[in-house]
């Protein structure tokens, strides 16, 4: 079962404390530190995770590219289409360390509660070719593969968003864009509704609570990932998924999410859910939720809300 990148970053606080440290004491250029940053919050896994085994029947792999990318760049991506020809479709966006072998499991489950999905690996993750991954590049990502969504689900309000763990903090970000081009064109959002489990409110907050520390990490981070300060501009429904019993991102993260969203909203807590279980653990209430978002459509973005 995967171990989540949380893990990692509180294994390797000691050594980003140290780099901090010397970063105020030597003349360490801030690129240097912001590398190793990303190194740690990335954490990528090359290779294929040891409980993978094998594509199921009827997953279509693909290649998305873009202008912008560099010569070699590339994002590879699953497609994997429900049975029904008018099946909700939805975009899984993943956390940090392991790439689409290590997701099967969820996405396995994701495809059996009825969506098609299109989940993908990050540049620098798996089989998507680029640089250590940073904020800004898993942003774009999404976006991307945003727009090959679109064409395979041409009806805005079947498409949908999800993000695990790191991932939330990117399908928070891509949410945000999309209500607020709505909001700006006056038009219904290009999306159903949002689902994000077992995130955080910003990666600074995580890191002190795993460090135990009042200091202004924030101040030192390069990669924010401040789903906190997106969340109130997200006009999708949204359900937030949590393990009571998450031992890497405190459920109080996705509470403090919940909190400061709109309605319509739903805050799913899995008891005795752990950081990667609550779907299979919670399959039940999970299904209820979904049902629930699935009927609640986008109403018309309105200014000043």
């Amino acid at each position: 079962m995967p171990v989540s990148w949380i893990d990692a970053l509180k294994r390797r606080w000691l050594r980003l404390s140290v780099l901090c440290a010397l970063l105020l004491a030597l003349p360490i250029g801030c690129a240097q530190l912001e590398q190793k940053e990303r190194e740690l919050v990335f954490r990528v896994e090359s290779g294929t995770a040891s409980w993978y085994g094998g594509l199921p029947a009827g997953v279509e792999e693909m290649q998305l590219n873009s202008n912008d990318f560099l010569a070699g760049q590339n994002i590879h991506a699953w497609w994997w289409p429900a049975n029904r020809k008018d099946a909700p479709a939805l975009l899984y966006l993943h956390g940090s360390r392991w790439n689409l072998t290590g997701q099967l499991f969820r996405i396995e489950q994701l495809h059996e509660l009825g969506f098609s999905v299109l989940a993908i690996d990050y540049r620098g993750f798996g089989e998507s070719l680029g640089d250590l991954p940073s904020e800004r590049s898993v942003n774009q990502d999404a976006r991307i593969a945003w727009q090959r969504l679109e064409q395979l689900q041409p009806t805005p309000g079947k498409r949908y968003i999800y993000g695990h763990s790191l991932g939330g903090a990117v399908a928070v970000d891509l949410a945000e864009e999309i209500s607020q081009n709505a909001e700006t064109q006056g038009h219904l959002p290009a999306a159903g509704g949002l689902i994000i489990e077992s995130t955080f409110t910003n990666l600074a907050d995580v890191a002190a609570s795993i460090a135990h520390t009042s200091l202004p990490i924030r101040w030192i981070l390069s990669q924010k990932f401040d789903s906190l300060a997106k969340i109130d501009k997200v006009r999708l429904p949204l359900l937030i998924v949590h393990g009571s019993n998450d031992q890497y991102v405190p459920p109080r993260f996705s509470e403090e999410l919940f909190e400061a969203a709109h309605e319509p909203k739903q805050l799913l807590m899995v008891e005795g859910g752990t950081h990667n279980n609550s779907m299979r653990l919670g399959y039940s209430q999970y299904r209820r939720a979904l049902d629930k978002l699935l009927g609640e459509m986008p109403t018309q973005a309105s200014r000043g809300d």
